[in-house]
């Protein structure tokens, strides 16, 4: 009876290690198909539209190049809301994993995880970069083929003396323009150097304030004012786009004109917008990294500058301001967008979004 016993027992341990053995089995080469799919860790530093256009259209590029998040990819989406500390801590924890892809939107998230990056664990792709350069990650200014070998994206310098172009056709006699920026984004201050160097060609004054966070942005810029900006200018700082209605807000009680080179909701206030499709270039950004999944080489891909147009004007902003601003008819012309008393009319045609990547010099 004992004997018999022992037998049902060994082999009672015989079908429960068998059992065992297989759903081990089974677990592991489910893992194994699970980590066949791609997974990329994607940071953007803020929920502003343009970051959140620019991440959309990053995750539209690898769709529409077969990588489908849920289906054929797995993009794990990260978001510092605007805090520099916490893009830090998440890019740390992003290079820790197993990630095999990493994803940046915007200069502050390029230079978290290029920094916690270092050691070159995983290529990163990096898009909405004003100056790549001025980011301090290694990439030449030269030789666009000179960055660090797990490192790749686009640039996009966006096209300040061309607003400024713009606002002083629609004001010839424009002497001082006011803007607010954070000195902690590379980006920003690249932007407010450039327009540095054309206000000073053309004899216009910049009143400069600097900002820590969105919330100094209403102080600062009701001081421009005090200080006799007659217009105030929203350059590529995401600190200040954060809060871009404190400052339509500020323009509109002083009675001066806003324009940007961050084109947001049409309507915002905004006299004009000229700047660049954030959706576009993320989407560009999304194929780029759709590229180096399927094997090509970050080594052999140069770092780029695109910048495709997109151009608000907003007719009704012109109510109540208190000099003689005027909008030719050859600016309506030209814009994508135009906003009067009737509404939002969209008049994109050929060739109207494009414009020479030269890059800042």
């Amino acid at each position: 009876m004992r004997f018999v016993v022992k037998r049902l027992l060994l082999g009672l341990v015989l079908i429960v290690s068998a059992s065992v053995a297989l759903l081990l089995s089974d677990l592991g080469r489910r893992t194994a198909v699970a980590r066949s799919m791609p997974h990329i860790g994607l940071l953007q530093h803020a929920s502003t539209m343009l970051l959140d256009e620019g991440t959309r259209g990053a995750i539209d590029g690898l769709a529409e190049k077969g990588f489908v998040d849920g289906k054929t990819i797995v993009i794990n989406k990260f978001n510092a809301q605007g805090d520099i500390s916490v893009g830090s801590s998440i890019a740390k924890e992003m290079v820790n994993s197993r990630y095999d892809l990493l994803l940046t939107m915007s200069t502050l998230s390029l230079q978290a995880v290029a920094n916690a990056n270092r050691n070159g664990k995983i290529v990163q792709v990096f898009g909405l970069v004003a100056d790549p350069v001025v980011a301090g990650v290694g990439i030449s200014r030269s030789d666009p083929l000179d960055h660090p070998r797990n490192l790749v994206g686009i640039g996009s310098f966006l096209p300040v003396q061309d607003a400024f172009r713009i606002a002083r056709e629609m004001f010839p006699d424009l002497k001082r323009v006011g803007v607010a920026w954070n000195p902690a984004e590379a980006n920003s201050r690249a932007f407010v150097e450039k327009a540095r160097g054309v206000c000073q060609g053309w004899g216009i004054q910049l009143l400069e304030a600097n900002v820590e966070n969105s919330n100094s942005v209403l102080e600062a810029e009701d001081a421009l004012v005090a200080r006799g900006a007659e217009a105030l200018w929203i350059g590529g700082d995401v600190t200040v786009s954060v809060a871009a209605d404190s400052v339509v807000l500020v323009g509109r009680r002083a009675h001066i004109p806003v324009f940007s080179i961050t084109p947001g909701k049409p309507d915002r206030g905004t006299l004009f917008d000229y700047g660049a499709d954030f959706y576009q270039i993320g989407k560009q950004t999304g194929e780029l990294a759709s590229r180096i999944l399927r094997g090509a080489d970050p080594t052999q891909i140069p770092v780029t500058n695109e910048i495709p147009i997109h151009f608000i004007v907003n007719t009704t902003a012109l109510k109540d301001l208190r000099q003689q601003w005027r909008i030719p008819d050859d600016i309506l012309r030209r814009a994508n967008v135009v906003v009067d008393e009737a509404g939002i009319h969209n008049q994109t045609t050929a060739g109207q979004n494009k414009q020479p990547a030269a890059g800042p010099k």
